[in-house]
């Protein structure tokens, strides 16, 4: 069967764009595997506001314990640290997933495997994969890319992204361990990473990641972890590690939208945040901006349009991020105390 649509990646992206899609092609979900995404598992106020839109509201089975509304920032080499509000809801990611394709309707077909390499032809694309074992080949007129960062659809396509590839790594620890109460942390230390981790609970777990350059990635990690003891962390025994590429856009050209019959969405296109490596609000409206741009005469002109405004907030955040990864800047925003919160303990000291 020839395909009018296949959409390789089945994350926030992916299936989002496949929800909105009504009977009128014939369309292909690739799912993927079904593991959990290397992620905080936190959803930004813009994520939640975009699925209010929708009409969509969270089920309780998608959240964890606990709620937190601050984050405790902490320069590991300076010392310095100040308390912020947040209002992130703290889920678990792979619920998350796969509530998101509980929306794709029935119409659409969902395959729960991969691809391996994707070929064009004039007619259209032949992608070969494995699905339960097997082999497997799609043919496909259009097809987009839900793939995140290490998107095999941009790379088979498209010349590498101006971005700088990072490793995220996450291990999770017992929290009966930690002496410490329920909190989110983000994290800076420039001697193992020039950008950001982060630590939080998640039930009877405590998370704690970060982003780092490819070399030496793990032992970076385990600097860092010897570094937050200090802190009061014990991060001892963990029972899980996970381990994924990142993208940290640059400039405008670490984005890429697609070309004639081939689209990218979510981070696949780069769209994730220079400052926070937030993505799954760019992951949906990007999804929202393309499905709008498919009833159109032209769509990569018209997803390009639409996706300006998106690109432009994303170029905008590399100013923050220059504010947040530049020891100098960062210790000055955390002398200064702006916009932080004193707590109450504080207070009564």
């Amino acid at each position: 069967m020839i395909y009018d649509l296949v959409i390789v990646g089945g994350g926030p992206a992916g299936a989002m764009f496949a929800s909105l899609l009504d009977e009128s092609k014939s369309v292909l979900l690739i799912a993927g595997d079904g593991k959990e995404k290397t992620c905080g598992g936190l959803l930004s106020p813009d994520a939640q506001m975009l699925l209010a839109r929708l009409g969509r509201t969270l089920p309780k089975s998608v959240l964890v314990d606990p709620q937190i509304f601050s984050v405790r920032t902490i320069d590991l080499q300076t010392g310095h640290e100040r308390t912020y509000g947040r209002h992130y809801l703290n889920m678990s990611r792979l619920a998350f997933d796969q509530w998101m394709l509980s929306f794709v309707p029935p119409h659409v077909k969902i395959m729960r495997g991969t691809v391996h390499s994707i070929t064009s032809h004039p007619s259209g694309f032949e992608l070969k994969g494995r699905e339960n074992g097997e082999n497997v080949v799609v043919q496909a007129r259009q097809l987009i890319g839900a793939d995140g960062a290490g998107s095999l659809v941009r790379r088979t396509f498209f010349p590498p992204l101006e971005t700088q590839e990072m490793v995220a790594f996450q291990q999770w620890f017992p929290a009966e361990k930690e002496n410490l109460p329920p909190l989110y942390t983000a994290l800076f230390d420039d001697e193992t990473s020039p950008a950001c981790s982060w630590t939080i609970q998640k039930e009877v777990f405590v998370l704690f990641g970060g982003i780092f350059p490819q070399e030496n990635a793990k032992t970076r990690y385990e600097k860092q972890k010897e570094k937050l003891r200090t802190f009061g962390f014990h991060l001892q025994d963990p029972v899980k590690s996970e381990g994924c590429k990142v993208l940290w856009p640059r400039s405008k050209r670490s984005f890429q939208c697609g070309s004639q019959n081939i689209f990218l969405i979510g981070e696949a296109a780069g769209f994730i945040s220079p400052s926070s490596f937030e993505g799954i609000s760019y992951a949906i409206e990007s999804a929202l901006c393309l499905h709008q741009a498919l009833a159109s005469s032209q769509p990569l002109e018209t997803y390009r349009r639409l996706t300006k405004k998106m690109r432009s907030r994303l170029l905008s955040k590399l100013i923050k991020a220059g504010v947040m990864y530049t020891p100098l800047l960062r210790s000055l925003a955390l002398k200064s105390g702006l916009t932080s919160m004193t707590l109450q303990e504080e207070k009564d000291q």
